[in-house]
């Protein structure tokens, strides 16, 4: 996640900006104090307490007593809690207060490096050894890190250390070695159970290759995997990742695997595997003319051990399962190796401002790194889309878009399609779908999805809707039972969409409308009100909201027999109230609507499972 900056006033905000954009960090300011960031708050307490749940690395531009204390009733697990870094006010002084071995002491020496200050490094193992042996480099993974306080404890207090293996980052540092040492530090591919004052680093250099029939149960390939690395007395904690042939990126079960171990998915296709046919044990004529290599778990785990590699447990089979291991001569990086298995989120921004975006929708896009969308739609994502490669689509060429965004992120991409309010009302998820569950596109060069787009990970998450934006502006005209209708005769029959507005109109449900106009369509509405006029009164209040949550808010109430298609245009939901919608109008003077639930006519009334006496 990126580094957040809290900047509590103006005087302070250059060297706020600095800051930010020397780690690719958030800018978040005190709203009553600091006139631009990249998000105000009102409350330092609450949104400090947010961001340190939400684990993202904290850099507060403040005294570090202020900051201690505001943190102090929350700290509970070093090991999960986020970096926290105090900066003095003229920029100084850099101290690293909460997770200096997980990120905090090199963020800090960044942030001295860029603004001429002192990294006020505190760390005992930092200063006297010039390593943390509680946080290995990449390519290392501590085994029993509860073991790593007394170890650093004992070579603080001037006790030697032996080390048993190769790591050239333990070889280099200023620790004191010795043969005979009283702690031993132990680096190995092997499952070692630890001794008393033993670290035992696991190096990534295993590939877990994996091949399973199509919908395999994820609990088979899981037993196989965990099977052959127990025979092999090999530690799943020494594993660089699982690898598998591309056709299998969608399959649950190899996904299931990375899961249960903790490591990345990556797939080669098959070209890549078969350059390994000369290494192969098994080779097999039958899967090459299948899949177009000679072996899959076999060659997947020499591809990604490198030349040098080697493989250490040839094929092994379950029922519908085969898996192989290779071992690197260096630690292994997965997530340069192949490609993951393309993600596709479609998200919701609501109406467009950061207050009314949900945070799994800001998580998501901070994830991806290409967005697709409306040009207006991104750019309303404001610093969120910053470092990120936008793919700008016009109005009107919605199909294109989501076909675009799904081939994207079938070449391994982590991709957000970028939707106003509710991705699946009236926008881009339904057509994710139906692509999906149709053989081919509706576009105008007819072209289908491609096999590697079909197979990416779909994620869809909710925003606010117009309907439900406008409702709350005025009040509570969805109180009761409501639909939506659209106006746009593009996609659905005008005759079709007549005849919903009359049965919502003898239903008598509130409606929201959307697409009630265009430049070129201006009968629609017209008839809508027309219609509606005979099943509820001509005072019926209608809301007609605009630019909602954006520059240029407008919502205003008008009875329905006087609604004026010319008052409506393109960026306008139009909410028509049911017979028993009404207005009231609070002490202040501001005019609501609301729509009651029947409630009035009942001495005693259940309101959310609670009971209400009148």
């Amino acid at each position: 996640m990126n580094p957040v900056v809290l900047v509590l006033s103006n005087a302070a905000l250059p060297l706020a900006r600095r800051i930010a954009e020397s780690i690719n960090g958030e800018l978040h300011g005190a709203a009553a104090r600091v006139e631009d960031a990249d998000r105000l708050f009102d409350n330092l307490s609450d949104h400090l307490m947010h961001l340190f749940d939400q684990g993202r690395p904290i850099i507060g531009l403040m005294a570090s007593g202020a900051l201690i204390r505001l943190l102090a009733p929350h700290l509970k697990d070093k090991l999960t809690e986020p970096s926290v870094v105090a900066v003095s006010d003229d920029g100084s002084s850099v101290v690293p207060l909460l997770g200096g071995h997980h990120g905090a002491n090199d963020l800090a020496r960044q942030i001295a490096s860029a603004i001429d200050g002192h990294a006020a490094i505190t760390t005992a193992g930092d200063l006297r050894f010039g390593v943390a042996l509680d946080m290995p480099p990449a390519g290392y993974v501590l085994v029993n890190g509860d073991a790593a306080k007394p170890v650093m404890a004992e070579l603080v207090a001037g006790r030697t250390a032996r080390l048993n293996g190769k790591a050239p980052w333990l070889e280099t540092a200023r620790l004191p070695l010795a043969r005979d040492g009283a702690v031993c530090l132990t680096v190995t591919e092997k499952r070692r159970t630890p001794e008393n004052l033993e670290l035992v680093y696991a190096p990534t250099v295993l590939s877990l290759g994996m091949g399973c029939e199509r919908g395999t149960e994820p609990a088979e390939a899981i037993a196989l995997a965990q099977r052959v690395l127990d025979e092999a007395d090999l530690s799943p904690r020494a594993l660089s990742g699982v690898y598998s042939i591309d056709l299998k990126a969608d399959e649950r079960a190899i996904q299931a695997v990375a899961d249960h171990f903790g490591v990345p998915a990556r797939f080669f296709d098959a070209a890549r595997l078969e350059a390994e046919a000369d290494r192969l044990e098994t080779p097999s004529a039958i899967v090459f003319a299948e899949v177009g290599c000679h072996g899959v778990a076999e060659g997947a785990a020499l591809a990604a051990s490198g030349g040098d590699g080697a493989l250490i447990v040839a094929k092994q089979k379950s029922k519908r399962v085969t898996c192989a291991i290779a071992r690197a001569v260096q630690p292994v990086d997965a997530l340069s190796l192949g490609r993951a298995r393309g993600k596709l989120f479609i998200v919701g921004i609501g109406p467009g401002s950061q207050a009314w975006r949900s945070p799994e929708v800001s998580s998501m896009v901070q994830q991806s790194s290409d967005l697709v969308g409306y040009s207006l739609y991104l750019d309303l994502l404001g610093p969120l889309a910053d470092g990120k490669q936008r793919h700008d689509f016009d109005l009107g060429k919605e199909e294109a878009r989501v076909h675009h965004a799904m081939e994207l992120a079938g070449t391994g991409r982590t991709v957000a399609l970028v939707c106003s309010g509710d991705a699946g009302i009236y926008a881009m998820a339904t057509l994710a779908f139906e692509l999906l569950d149709k053989g081919r596109a509706k576009l105008e060069d007819d072209a289908g999805l491609s096999d590697a787009a079909r197979r990416v990970e779909l994620v869809v998450s909710p925003g606010i809707s117009a309907l439900q934006a406008a409702a709350a502006r005025i009040g509570a005209p969805l109180g009761h039972d409501f639909c939506t209708i659209s106006l746009s005769d593009l996609l659905t029959p005008w005759p079709d969409i007549q005849r919903r507005i009359k049965a919502a109109g003898e239903g008598d449900f509130v409606i929201a409308f959307y697409n009630p106009v265009s430049r070129r369509r201006r009968t629609q509405l017209a008839y809508a009100r027309d219609e509606l006029v005979k099943y509820r009164p001509a005072d019926t209040p209608v809301i007609l909201a605009t630019n909602l949550g954006r520059t240029g808010e407008q919502v205003r109430v008008v009875p329905l027999g006087g609604l004026n298609v010319d008052d409506v245009d393109m960026l306008t939901v139009v909410i028509v109230g049911s017979s028993q919608s009404r207005t009231v109008t609070s002490g202040d003077g501001k005019q609501w609507v609301y729509t009651p639930r029947g409630y009035a006519a009942k001495s005693d009334s259940v309101i959310d499972g609670k009971v209400a006496a009148q």
